[in-house]
């Protein structure tokens, strides 16, 4: 009976994991759109709208790698929290002083300092399960 209800809710949370990413993919293609539609009609295509641009290829394939893999690896938020800081620092650079700007470079390098630190540590201490694959 318990293992019984277990699978029930498995399966439930499975339903609304895969229901909740398929919201987050649609989102994010429709602001991608939306955001390809106003460089259209602009006529024009700024730094800031490619890092947009990246900060939602990132979440579509964060969202595609959990899809394929069942696994959310911690670097991607960081590589799309450096881009949205890069582009938060290229948008609103004139009206910043020098210790903001300091301090949103110094969030950048210290999110670069993360994943680095993550990539060795996965390097060089691998999970049982990696090392199994090899």
């Amino acid at each position: 009976m318990t293992t019984q209800i277990k699978r029930v809710n498995m399966r439930l949370l499975s339903l609304v994991e895969n229901i909740g990413l398929l919201v987050i993919a649609i989102a994010t293609v429709v602001a991608m759109a939306s955001e390809i539609l106003s460089m259209l009609g602009a006529m024009r295509v700024s730094l800031a709208d490619l890092l947009l641009m990246f900060l939602y290829m990132e979440v579509l394939a964060m969202v595609g790698l959990y899809y394929s893999s069942g696994k959310m690896p911690v670097r991607f938020p960081l590589y799309i929290g450096m881009v949205a800081l890069a582009r938060y620092l290229v948008l609103d650079m004139k009206e910043m002083d020098a210790w903001r700007m300091l301090a949103v470079s110094c969030s950048i390098l210290l999110l670069t300092l993360a994943v680095l630190l993550i990539r060795f540590g996965h390097v060089r201490y691998p999970y049982p399960e990696d090392q199994n694959k090899s």
